[in-house]
């Protein structure tokens, strides 16, 4: 039942979205067989990704001409001889282990200093605040009234 507040576009517009929420909810092939109802042979749900029909036989054949991208380890078996490490590398890549290694154990430290201290300078913070209310409760009084006013008179 419609909220006698809202306005009619508000209404139209949230009938539309639950009829679109609805319709969303229906399968593909429950729309597609509602469509040709009266049809006799049933709407196929599968996709094929076979490209139908080249309009440019020119192109179709440069394709078929064209090497298969995925196959270039079949064509070229001597790439990945190539591209193994000899031993002077294998060297190089153990020293550059051990450094990263290194590095991420510095990392390391400096995160949990940088931790150390963050804790240490809000624990000097909350110290700070505490004693400027032991020293001056009215004046902290009054402030935590004003914004509880401001945040009060906002919602």
């Amino acid at each position: 039942m419609p909220n006698p507040n809202e306005s009619p576009a508000v209404q139209s517009m949230k009938k539309e979205q639950a009829e679109q929420r609805k319709q969303a909810r229906r399968g593909d092939l429950d729309k597609a067989i509602e469509d040709t109802f009266p049809a006799s042979d049933p709407v196929s749900a599968t996709h094929t990704s076979i490209p139908v029909g080249r309009s440019d036989v020119e192109a179709a054949e440069r394709v078929k001409r064209e090497p298969d991208p995925t196959a270039l380890d079949q064509d070229y078996p001597l790439v990945d001889q190539a591209l193994r490490p000899t031993g002077y590398e294998r060297e190089e890549l153990r020293a550059l282990q051990k450094e990263a290694g290194r590095m991420a154990e510095s990392a390391s430290e400096l995160a949990s200093g940088t931790a150390r201290l963050a804790k240490a300078e809000a624990k000097s913070f909350v110290q700070d605040i505490e004693d400027r209310i032991r020293r001056q409760p009215l004046t902290a009084a009054a402030i935590v009234a004003g914004i509880a006013f401001v945040l009060g008179a906002t919602r």
